[in-house]
């Protein structure tokens, strides 16, 4: 997560800041476009919540995945109203981190909710990962997994 994170503090539900570096390190990261409110968002972000505690939450052993809310509100305290309803071990970038800009201009977000999921090394494994949820479910982890080059003890 260098290229992409390196260096940057997220934040917690509960506001507590992480080095991102340490929080990412060999997970897949799902950067989750996403605004409170969109409609589309809040059709999406239950599924992804459930896809997430099946494969974090809930598995033995935990999945090498981590997500991480790039919020697109227009206010602080809407992005902290959003993340109320996200699971408490999500991330994001700070609501003032201009950074979030710069991550939708290089991944090209013109519409929400979009689920870019990357690499460790930040390279691109798909930018379609809402779609592959929906259509998949839990099933298309294992090929991000085999893409990331992660070491895991998964079996999905």
């Amino acid at each position: 997560m260098v290229d992409v994170l390196g260096g940057r503090r997220l934040v917690t539900r509960g506001g507590a800041c992480v080095e991102a570096e340490a929080a990412l390190q060999n997970k897949v990261v799902a950067l989750y476009f996403a605004a409170a409110r969109c409609a589309l968002s809040r059709d999406f972000t239950p599924l992804l919540c459930d896809f997430y505690a099946e494969l974090v939450e809930l598995a033995q052993p935990p999945a090498p995945f981590a997500v991480v809310l790039v919020s697109v509100d227009s206010s602080a305290q809407e992005m902290q109203d959003f993340m109320r309803q996200l699971p408490g071990t999500w991330l994001a970038l700070p609501f003032q981190d201009p950074y979030r800009h710069e991550l939708r201009t290089r991944y090209h977000i013109t519409a929400t909710p979009r689920l870019v999921i990357l690499k460790p090394s930040g390279e691109v494994i798909t930018d379609k990962g809402r779609k592959q949820i929906r259509e998949r479910g839990r099933a298309c982890f294992q090929n991000w997994v085999e893409a990331a080059d992660v070491f895991q003890n998964f079996s999905g």
